[in-house]
């Protein structure tokens, strides 16, 4: 069944057009990937399909009752909600009724004697009790809690810009409209939540429409790429990894059809050159198909960045760091770090967003002062830092005025000089953009001037943190060829596996502001030894653990609470969610069984058997998410 089609859509910002005259359809369960490179027009495109944006010409036909929802890169909210205030704002049955219990929950707080609002209370717990609410409020909360979210009554205006992102996604997964356009949802998100996300679309119902630079996230999700090319669309039917084989062979394609439109245009211009000029039909077909020759232009795939930058030489000594420790608000953000790189190296750091990793890159380059230890660079080190934050970029300098002050000439890496011109053109920007102001860029053309501006100094030693996020794949594509000829030190911290997996050679789990032991990349290998290591360690804590942690139902252990917690009356509302929980968990562990139950019938069906996987996953976190809740209120209560 067909959702939504675009026919013949164009659309121009200032002198740059972005689409020309495109037409495009999704089907029902599509999921598709689209991939372009920054300022291609890709987040116009998604907000032109989720009728945020008005095409200049063309239509766009959302066929009668689909709904259409859009997580953009920096999603609109009300400050003044709470996370969950702002969780329950649909129009859905379930989140109507949550709304209200939660408003009618509010103002018995304030009014506890009010026999009224009792009642009501109790009317809207039995209706969302009939609806299967309370399980919706429970995968609410678990969706919020996996993406990193806890204070579900924090207010809006409070949150980061990564936090209000994950709140916004939150709300598009649990109330999943028939198409979801998602931009940008990795980015400011670690591993452990892009492996959840993963699954979860996976195996959720629904169309998807997804911008994303993380092509493992692509390669696992989608089943169909979509490139926009120079104003154009074009479909391949798979994965990324089935789209880097197609799209090869159709360049292959389109560089023979160039080749021969260039030798048909040199007989045709030959010909006109040699035959006296007449006002025959024939002379004048011939200058009109030379004419239509000169215009056409197939795709040579030349248009792409280069990086052919020479290195400087690195000495035997390159960094050794003791005991480097940074405090804020007087905790500690990195704590007695030992760190040391070594010629060659190639490092990445994971962990999970807070863990420190920024901080700890931006000690080693001098952008934060120790407030214990020392650092020191060798000699020869010529340091590369490829920050968050695209520091000293002014919006009111040309492009090219810029990278004329930072160097006019370096040396390629074949020994010849560069100008300035033809360093910006390498990483597609056009002569005639090269005079266009820095405000007028998008976000990922941004990083990539940024990009150019720290490589053109030819550094030996490279920190980049987070250097995938707001790339595109075809810039990150030419920056893992580049890193892969570059002969000096690496230290990345990211949470891109597949730009890891290129990279590094060893991986350091980063965590509370400590510095683990190195593993041997690629990811894969480092997961499976992490928590191997991690669950040996576990078993050996296991006694002296489950003798201070209650048992609960069917068994199961539960984390014990924390300790502010048992001191802390319960209130009206967390006594009826404590008698709710109970019910909710026995619903969960029903939906367990029979999950488990389908897994075990489903014999070699292999597509039924990765979704059946992925719901037992979704399950089985809620199941996690509200035993751990009951196990705080329990304590609390007998506290």
């Amino acid at each position: 069944m067909n959702l939504l089609t675009l026919e013949n859509v164009s659309k121009q910002f200032s002198e740059r057009l972005l689409l020309d005259a495109v037409s495009f359809s999704i089907n029902a369960g599509e999921r598709i990937g689209l991939i372009g490179v920054n300022g291609s027009g890709k987040t116009t495109l998604l907000r032109i399909i989720a009728g945020l944006e008005a095409p200049d010409n063309g239509g766009v036909t959302v066929w009668g009752g689909v709904r259409i929802e859009m997580v953009q890169q920096e999603p609109q909210l009300d400050e003044s909600a709470t996370v969950l205030e702002q969780l329950f704002r649909s129009n859905s049955p379930q989140m109507r009724l949550l709304r209200d219990y939660e408003s009618v929950s509010r103002r018995l707080e304030q009014d506890p004697a009010s026999g009224a609002l009792q009642q009501q209370l109790l009317e809207l717990s039995e209706e969302l009790a009939r609806s299967d609410g309370w399980a919706a409020a429970a995968n609410a909360k678990s969706i919020l809690t996996k993406l990193g979210i806890t204070d579900f009554d924090a207010r809006i205006e409070t949150l980061s810009g990564g936090q209000r992102k994950r709140v916004a996604l939150a709300r598009a997964l649990i109330d999943r409209a028939d198409l979801l356009v998602l931009d940008e949802p990795t980015n400011h998100i670690d591993i452990g939540t892009i492996e959840w996300l993963e699954n979860y679309l996976t195996a959720a119902p629904g169309a998807l429409l997804m911008v994303t630079h993380d092509r493992h996230f692509l390669d696992s999700v989608v089943h169909r790429i979509v490139e926009l090319d120079r104003r154009e669309l074009v479909s391949y039917n798979g994965n990324y990894s089935r789209y880097l084989e197609l799209r090869q062979l159709r360049h292959e394609r389109l560089a023979v059809q160039e080749r021969q439109r260039q030798k048909l245009l040199k007989r045709e211009l030959d010909w006109i050159r040699r035959t006296p000029m007449a006002r025959g039909t024939k002379q004048k077909a011939r200058q009109q198909r030379a004419a239509e020759l000169q215009r056409i232009h197939y795709d040579s795939d030349t248009d792409r960045v280069a990086m052919a930058l020479a290195t400087r030489r690195l000495g035997k000594s390159v960094l050794a760091a003791k005991g480097l420790t940074k405090r804020y608000d007087g905790v500690p953000a990195v704590d007695r770090v030992d760190f040391a790189l070594e010629p060659g190296d190639r490092i990445g750091l994971l962990g999970p967003n807070g863990a420190g990793k920024s901080t700890f890159l931006d000690l080693l380059a001098g952008k934060v002062k120790v407030d214990a230890g020392h650092i020191k660079w060798g000699e020869t080190v010529r340091l590369g830092y490829y920050d968050q934050q695209t520091r000293d970029l002014n919006d009111a300098q040309r492009l090219l005025e810029f990278i004329e002050e930072e160097a006019p000439l370096i040396q390629a890496s074949d020994g010849s000089r560069v100008e300035a011109p033809q360093m910006l053109e390498w990483f597609l920007f056009p002569r005639k953009m090269q005079w266009g102001r820095i405000g007028s860029l998008s976000g990922g053309e941004r990083r990539r001037l940024y990009l150019l501006r720290m490589l053109i100094h030819q550094p030996n030693v490279l920190l980049l943190d987070e250097p995938t996020n707001d790339l595109d794949v075809q810039t990150l594509t030419v920056l893992e060829e580049f890193l892969d000829a570059f002969t000096g030190c690496l230290l990345v911290a990211s949470h891109d596996r597949y730009f890891l997996d290129r990279t590094v050679d060893f991986i350091i789990p980063f965590e509370d502001g400590r510095l683990g032991k190195r593993y041997p990349a690629p990811y894969a290998t480092y997961r499976r030894l992490y928590n191997q290591e991690r669950h040996a360690r576990s078993a050996v804590d296991a006694p002296s653990r489950l003798a201070t942690v209650p048992p609960t139902q069917n068994g199961q252990a539960v984390p014990k609470p924390r300790a502010a917690a048992a001191t802390m009356k319960l209130t009206w509302k967390e006594s009826q969610e404590l008698a709710r929980l109970e019910t909710e968990i026995a619903g969960w562990e029903e939906k367990q069984l029979r999950l488990q139950q389908q897994i075990n019938e489903s014999g070699s069906d292999y597509q039924t058997l990765q979704c059946l996987s992925a719901k037992l996953t979704a399950v089985e976190t809620s199941l996690e998410t509200a035993f751990d809740r009951w196990a705080e209120l329990s304590e609390r209560q007998e506290a």
